[in-house]
């Protein structure tokens, strides 16, 4: 037998709060067992686990590995916007004017994540 992916494990600096962030944009939810201040917390969601581990270091290079988002209820742009007021920042815009492309976002400690079209978006071109 084979292993699976049990979590996608992103280190930071606080966790509770940046899974506070990702359980929103996943529409996902904290353990009960997850508190401020606690070195790890988890979001399980629909698509995904992610597991939040508070590291001493800070980021200093782009993300080698990141998370591909496609929007279930709305478009891109929509999302798009959703998140920024969530807190993140849009940090490369490669949408196009024919619709295709994604935007290459932040989240508040700055890892890097991409939105893309959502499948009505991609259905439609």
């Amino acid at each position: 037998m084979s292993s699976l992916v049990r979590h996608v494990t992103i280190d930071c600096a606080d966790a509770h709060a940046l899974a506070t962030f990702w359980a929103q944009v996943l529409d996902g939810t904290l353990a009960d067992d997850d508190h401020p201040g606690d070195p790890e917390a988890l979001v399980e969601s629909a698509g995904a686990s992610l597991l939040f581990i508070r590291v001493p270091e800070g980021k200093t290079v782009k993300n080698r590995v990141h998370l591909d988002l496609q929007p279930q209820d709305r478009s891109r742009d929509e999302e798009v916007e959703r998140l920024l007021a969530l807190g993140a920042k849009l940090v490369g815009d490669h949408r196009n004017p024919d619709g295709t492309g994604w935007a290459t976002m932040a989240d508040p400690e700055g890892n890097e994540f991409c939105v893309e079209r959502s499948k009505a978006e991609r259905a439609g071109a």
